[in-house]
C-alpha cells in the first residue's frame, strides 16, 4: 500500500470536468493525496506524456483504450492505466483487460475503486523498486568483483562442493594460471588427502543446510601435488542468484587457543561479555532468510531501559558501564535456553534471537525477562537502584523477511510500549491482525463517547502568521482528547470517531470550546480570529448553523471571529449542502475556507458555487518547495489567480526559512507551519 505521504500523480482521460472532479474526489476523501490533470483528445495526451510522467492514467470516455495503451507505452514509460467502466461485469472486465490495461473500477463502488488504485500504485512502486534495487545490486556486484580481485586472502565461492568463482589470489595459492583449471571443479579435490574424509563429511552438512563451522584448520595440496596448511573460514554468500558459501584461507596462527581468542573477542561487546551488535545482526541476517524459506517460531526481542538516562545522571557516566553489566549478566540468568542469542544493539538496548520459541512461549519469555528486571536490585557503587525495562518482540516469518523491516517492527514496538508507561512486554505477529488493536479501538471509542459527554476536550492552537501586517491575532484552532487516561491526538482519534458518527457531537464540542475563548480574549482587548476546522456530516447538519447564532449571541461575540474550513474535495461530494451552509455563515458574518484547495482537476471552478473567502494551498505543493521549480510555479500562478477571484491565500506546513521566502515573493498572505510555531495548548485569554 501507498505511504499517507505519498501523492499519485493521476492522468485522467476524460472529456467532463464533473466526472473527472468526482473520480479526484472519492480518492481523496479515502484518504489518498493525488495530483491530478485532466486531458480530453490525443494531442493533449501526448503533450502531458512528454511534459512529465504520470504514476497512473484514468481513462475515462475521451479517448479509446487501444490509444491510450499505446500512447502510454511509447518511450516506454511504466505507468498504470485503469479503465473506469459502467459496471463490473464479466464480459465488460473481459473486454477491457483484452486492450492491455492493469486494473478497472467503477468509481459508484467507491471502495472498491479505492482499492483498485491503492493496489495500482502501490505495485507500480513495487516495480520501481525492483528496479532500482536491481541497478544496486548490480553496481555493489561491480564493486565486490573490484574488491575480490583486489583482495590478499585467497576467496573461493563453491555451489554445491564445486568452484563457481575465485580471485586471483585463490588461483596463486593453488598453483593455477587461471579460473578455467578450477571452474567446475570440486573444492574436495584441493584437500589433502588424510583431510579429504572430514571435509567432505562438512560439504554433506552444508548441503543438508547445516551451519559451517565459523573457521577450519586443515591441510590443503596444490596443482603439483605439494601441500600447506591453512584456516578455511565460510560465509554464506550468492553469485548469479544461487546460494553458495564462501570460503577465505586465512594464515594458520601458531597457538589455536590464541587463535580461538581472536574469533571469540570478534564477537564479543567488551563491557557486556554478550555478543556485539556486529554479530547480532549476522544472526538476524541468517534467521531472516530461513524465515523466507519457510522456518518457523523465530523471534527477536528487543529489550531496553525506560529509566537508564536518570539512574545515569546519579550514579555517573563512569559507572554506566557497571550498570550495563550487570543488565547483561541478569539477561544472560535469565534466559533458560543456549538456543537464545543474546546481544547489545545499542548503547542501553539489548537483542535476543531465539530460532525456535513458538509465540506463546516468547511471551511468557517476554514477562519473565520483565518482572526480572523490576524486582532486581542494582548495587552501583553506593546506589541501590530500580531499572524497569520494555521488551519488544517481533515473530519473524515470510511476510516480513527483511532485517531492516523485522528491526522497524521490533523499535516501534519499543517506542509504543514506552510512550504508554514502560515496563511492559509485547510480541508482534505480523501474519495476525492483532485483536488487540481492535479491542483498542473499542476503548477509545467509549474514551470519545465519555469525552463528548464530558467535554473533555482541549484546545491548542497555532498562529497563521500574515505576511503583509494585517492587525489582529490569527490561529488555527486544533482539538486534542485529554482524560484520566492521558491525551489523544486527533490523526489517532478521528479515524474512530468518524467510524462511529461522532464527529458532528465532537465539532460541536470544539466550536463552543473556541467561541468561549474568543469572548475571554475579547473582553481582555486581543481581537483574535480563530480557524476552526469543520467534518463533512457537520457541514450536511441543517441544525448546526442555528446552534453557532445561539452560542454566539450567548456568548456576545462577533461571528468575524470565526472562519470554518472544510477541505476541498469534502465540499465537491457534498456541493449543495456545502453551499447552503456557507451562505448561513454568511448572514452570521463568520468566514469560511476552503482547506487542501488546489489538488482537484479545476479547483478555481469551484469558487463559482462556493464563497470561500481563504483559499488554503494544498499541502502536497510544500514538499521540497525550495528545491522544485514546478512547485514555485504553481503556487505563484495560484496565487494570482486567487487574488483576482479576491481571495486570501494561506499555505500550511511551512518548514524552513528558504520557505517563508519563495512564499512571500508569490504573493502569500498568511504561513502557518511548525517552522514558525508549533500547537501549544489554549490556557487563558490573558
Amino acid at each position: 500500500m501507498s505511504k499517507p505521504t505519498d501523492v499519485i500523480k493521476l492522468l485522467l482521460v476524460e472529456e467532463s470536468v464533473e466526472e473527472a472532479e468526482r473520480l479526484t474526489s472519492v480518492l481523496r476523501n479515502a484518504g489518498i493525496a493525488v495530483r491530478a490533470t485532466q486531458v480530453r483528445d490525443a494531442d493533449e495526451l501526448d503533450a502531458q506524456l512528454q511534459a512529465q510522467t504520470p504514476d497512473l492514467i484514468l481513462v475515462g470516455s475521451a479517448l479509446g483504450l487501444d490509444e491510450v495503451v499505446q500512447a502510454a507505452n511509447r518511450g516506454g514509460k511504466d505507468i498504470a492505466i485503469v479503465a473506469i467502466v459502467p459496471e463490473l461485469s464479466g464480459e465488460i472486465l473481459t473486454e477491457v483487460f483484452r486492450h492491455g490495461v492493469n486494473g478497472a473500477a467503477a468509481y459508484q463502488h467507491a471502495e472498491l475503486f479505492v482499492g483498485v488504485i491503492q493496489r495500482e500504485f502501490a505495485s507500480l512502486n513495487l516495480r520501481r523498486s525492483a528496479r532500482r534495487l536491481e541497478l544496486n545490486l548490480a553496481e555493489s556486484e561491480r564493486r565486490c568483483d573490484s574488491l575480490l580481485e583486489s583482495a590478499r586472502d585467497p576467496i573461493a565461492y563453491v555451489h554445491e562442493g564445486a568452484h563457481v568463482r575465485a580471485n586471483r589470489a585463490w588461483l596463486e595459492a593453488f598453483g593455477c594460471a587461471d579460473f578455467d583449471e578450477l571452474q567446475g571443479v570440486s573444492v574436495l579435490d584441493l584437500i589433502a588427502p588424510e583431510a579429504a574424509g572430514d571435509f567432505k563429511s562438512l560439504l554433506k552438512n552444508l548441503s543438508r543446510g547445516e551451519k559451517p563451522p565459523a573457521s577450519l584448520p586443515i591441510k590443503v595440496r596444490r596443482a603439483d601435488g605439494s601441500t600447506f596448511d591453512t584456516v578455511m573460514e565460510f560465509a554464506p554468500a550468492s553469485v548469479g542468484g544461487e546460494p553458495c558459501q564462501q570460503i577465505v584461507l586465512r594464515q594458520p596462527l601458531a597457538n589455536p587457543e590464541l587463535a580461538q581468542q581472536i574469533d571469540t573477542l570478534r564477537t564479543k561487546d567488551l563491557v557486556t561479555d554478550l555478543y556485539n551488535r556486529q554479530h547480532g545482526l549476522a544472526e538476524l541476517e541468517r534467521m531472516v532468510a530461513a524465515a523466507s524459506g519457510g522456518a518457523p517460531n523465530q523471534i527477536l526481542l528487543l529489550l531496553e531501559a525506560d529509566n537508564f538516562r536518570e539512574h545515569l545522571s546519579e550514579i555517573g557516566l563512569g559507572n554506566a558501564d557497571l550498570l550495563l553489566g550487570d543488565m547483561a549478566n541478569l539477561l544472560r540468568r535469565n534466559l533458560e535456553s543456549t538456543e537464545h542469542i543474546a546481544f547489545r544493539f545499542g548503547d542501553q538496548t539489548f537483542g535476543v534471537l531465539s530460532p525456535a520459541l513458538p509465540i506463546g512461549a516468547a511471551n511468557e519469555l517476554a514477562q519473565r525477562l520483565c518482572n526480572a528486571y523490576a524486582e532486581h536490585d542494582f548495587d552501583i557503587g553506593k546506589r541501590n537502584l530500580n531499572l524497569f525495562v520494555s521488551i519488544s518482540g517481533v515473530l519473524i516469518g515470510e511476510k516480513n523477511a527483511n532485517v531492516q523491516a523485522v528491526l522497524t517492527q521490533a523499535g516501534a514496538g519499543l517506542r509504543d510500549l514506552q510512550q504508554r508507561g514502560g515496563n511492559q512486554a509485547s510480541i508482534h505477529d505480523p501474519g495476525v491482525r492483532d485483536a488487540a488493536l481492535i479491542a483498542e479501538a473499542q476503548q477509545l471509542r467509549e474514551r470519545l463517547e465519555g469525552a463528548v459527554k464530558h467535554g473533555k476536550f482541549s484546545l491548542y492552537s497555532q498562529p497563521i502568521v500574515n505576511l503583509h501586517g494585517v492587525e489582529g491575532e490569527f490561529y488555527e484552532v486544533l482539538a486534542r482528547l485529554v482524560d484520566d487516561k492521558g491525551e489523544v491526538q486527533p490523526d489517532v482519534f478521528m479515524p474512530v470517531a468518524e467510524d462511529a458518527g461522532l464527529m458532528p457531537a465532537i465539532d460541536r464540542v470544539v466550536i463552543a470550546k473556541a467561541i468561549t475563548t474568543l469572548a475571554e480574549r475579547e473582553k481582555a482587548g486581543r481581537h483574535t480570529t480563530f480557524f476552526v476546522r469543520l467534518t463533512a456530516p457537520s457541514m450536511a447538519d441543517e441544525t448546526l448553523l442555528p446552534w453557532i447564532a445561539q452560542q454566539l449571541k450567548a456568548a456576545r461575540l462577533r461571528g468575524d471571529a470565526l472562519v470554518f474550513e472544510v477541505p476541498e474535495s469534502k465540499v465537491v461530494t457534498q456541493l449543495k449542502a456545502a453551499r447552503s451552509f456557507v451562505s448561513g455563515l454568511r448572514q452570521l458574518h463568520c468566514s469560511f475556507a476552503l482547506e487542501q484547495f488546489g489538488a482537484g482537476v479545476n479547483s478555481f471552478q469551484l469558487l463559482k458555487h462556493i464563497d470561500a473567502s481563504y483559499l488554503k494551498i494544498d499541502r502536497s505543493y510544500m514538499q521540497d518547495l525550495p528545491k522544485d521549480k514546478e512547485h514555485q510555479e504553481f503556487i505563484r500562478q495560484f496565487c494570482h489567480q486567487a487574488h483576482q477571484a479576491g481571495k486570501i491565500v494561506i499555505a500550511e506546513q511551512v518548514e524552513n526559512a528558504a520557505s517563508m521566502s519563495i512564499l512571500f515573493t508569490c504573493g502569500v498572505n498568511f504561513v502557518q507551519g511548525n517552522y514558525l510555531n508549533e500547537p501549544e495548548k489554549i490556557l487563558s485569554a490573558a
